[in-house]
């Protein structure tokens, strides 16, 4: 079974169908969407419309902090422009939309597999799992060998032995990797719809169940497009500007 591990979509409709196309060339069998939908882009119903379409047909999908606050309409410890365009967002969403939103649950375990959005050790506070602190810390809180989680918009990746000795490393997209079966390991794919490492290529993974191959990958697609939408919807202009530099 080989997984598409895509997160932080944020309503970026022409990343995740760039995405969504790639995953397909690359064999993929099922789709784990680690969350925040909406927030930040153009086309959240559109983005959400086909989340929903993906876990009717059995995907895994798991609650993101800007997908509660969509759905909430409240977003008071958000930064002025990432509130902007929650506040939005809400006033986009129909009440399916929204209610599906509100049914989604913070992680979801398969076999040896966590899907969470921010983290293990604390999935509803929303913490970063910006070092190899937290990461251990997250890997600490659960009991499953995988953990795969987004929020962090960077590709990463962390392990622990059986030993306790822990390693981080920074991935090259397109080379493959063993997950070693004596370790845990925490899997970082990157965002699709807002990378944030200097690149505007969409970020996702993919992980082989059956041989425990690893891949992050990176697809061009028209950033031009997505920053457009965004500039229609009339929402601030430096969140068109970060999708183009990859900020």
């Amino acid at each position: 079974m080989k997984i598409a591990l895509i997160t932080d979509l944020h309503a970026n409709a022409q990343a995740f169908s760039a995405v969504l196309e790639h995953a397909r060339s690359q064999g993929v069998t099922d789709y784990a969407l680690l969350g925040d939908f909406v927030g930040y882009g153009g086309d959240p119903a559109w983005v959400l419309d086909k989340v929903r379409e993906l876990v009717s047909a059995g995907a895994v999908a798991v609650l993101g902090n800007h997908d509660a606050a969509a759905a909430l309409g409240e977003a008071p410890t958000m930064r002025d422009e990432a509130r902007a365009a929650v506040e939005w967002t809400h006033s986009r969403l129909d009440a399916a939309q929204l209610a599906f939103l509100r049914q989604l649950p913070l992680s979801v375990t398969v076999e040896d597999r966590l899907f969470v959005h921010a983290n293990a050790f604390d999935p509803a506070g929303w913490a970063y799992v910006q070092g190899r602190l937290e990461a251990m810390r997250s890997l600490h809180a659960t009991t499953c060998r995988f953990t795969f989680c987004g929020h962090m918009h960077e590709p990463m990746l962390y392990h622990l032995s059986s030993t306790g000795k822990a390693g981080e490393f920074t991935p090259t997209a397109g080379v493959s990797i063993p997950l070693l079966p004596n370790r845990q390991w925490l899997v970082i794919p990157g965002s699709c719809g807002q990378p944030r490492d200097g690149n505007p290529a969409a970020c996702y993974a993919t992980f082989d169940s059956l041989s425990g191959e690893l891949n992050f990958q990176r697809v061009p697609y028209d950033v031009e497009a997505a920053a457009a939408s965004i500039r229609a919807a009339g929402l601030p202009e430096r969140l068109a500007e970060r999708l183009l530099k990859g900020e």
